[in-house]
């Protein structure tokens, strides 16, 4: 168990990792507007989290800016409010899943394109797409804007079904990547978009795509998997320095 003075180390790493990730996402052009939304469930005994506020542009994003949450969607910590489907995605979807502790959704433009297509899926045509084999969930049905909790927990159904799924489509809407750290999740977010924009070219030829086999999917996955944290961990702090305030 953590004392009080780990809890609040831990957090203050969250808000450094989260305002980078929310600027990364700027920095790649995978946010939309002032919307989406990046969050974090802070360690410690009570359901915490960390939140974009809105209204802020996400290349404006630091530390202090992020908002405190409780489960219930009240401001304990920082100015400004929790647009409703921030509120709704992420507390549930957290609930869904406690082993993500980062939750990362955007509108990405080729990822959001495959969700766009009637059973898009990302295709095993790449080594890319191979490191998101057997972590990958689809969300059939667009069910508008997600103004209230039950949409909100419609969207994570399908995580709270799957513990293993730490990437979901959402119908005609976009992307959720979620992971146990920032950085592990971003990761996720960034190759998920790369294997997306492989796909989407590839096909925009009018060519066949030429699918790897299964049992090669299967390895190519599980090398991935070895050294996902490490790589992760000096991928992300990479990317942070592109963006250092």
């Amino acid at each position: 168990m953590l004392d009080r003075t780990e809890i609040a180390k831990s957090i203050t790493r969250d808000r450094e990792d989260l305002a980078s990730a929310i600027r990364l996402a700027a920095y790649f052009d995978m946010h939309e507007g002032i919307c989406n939304h990046f969050s974090v469930q802070c360690d410690g005994p009570d359901e915490l989290y960390l939140i974009n506020a809105y209204g802020w542009h996400w290349s404006e994003m630091t530390p202090e800016r992020l908002l405190l949450i409780n489960g219930d969607g009240d401001v304990l910590e920082g100015d400004g409010e929790v647009e409703a489907s921030a509120r709704n995605i992420h507390v549930a979807s957290h609930r869904a899943n406690p082993r993500h502790k980062a939750i990362l959704h955007v509108h990405m433009p080729y990822a959001t394109s495959i969700s766009m297509l009637k059973g898009g899926r990302l295709l095993m045509a790449h080594q890319t797409a191979c490191r998101f084999h057997g972590r990958i969930g689809y969300e059939e049905e667009f069910g508008g804007i997600a103004l209230t909790q039950e949409e909100g927990e419609r969207i994570a159904r399908e995580a709270k079904a799957n513990a293993h799924i730490d990437t979901m489509f959402l119908a005609n809407h976009g992307v959720v990547c979620s992971g146990p750290t920032v950085a592990q999740a971003f990761d996720d977010l960034y190759y998920l978009e790369r294997a997306a924009r492989q796909q989407v070219l590839a096909q925009s030829t009018g060519q066949e795509l030429a699918i790897i086999p299964e049992d090669t999917v299967k390895h190519t996955a599980e090398q991935f998997r070895k050294d996902f944290a490490v790589y992760a961990g000096k991928h992300f702090e990479a990317l942070k320095r592109l963006v250092a305030l």
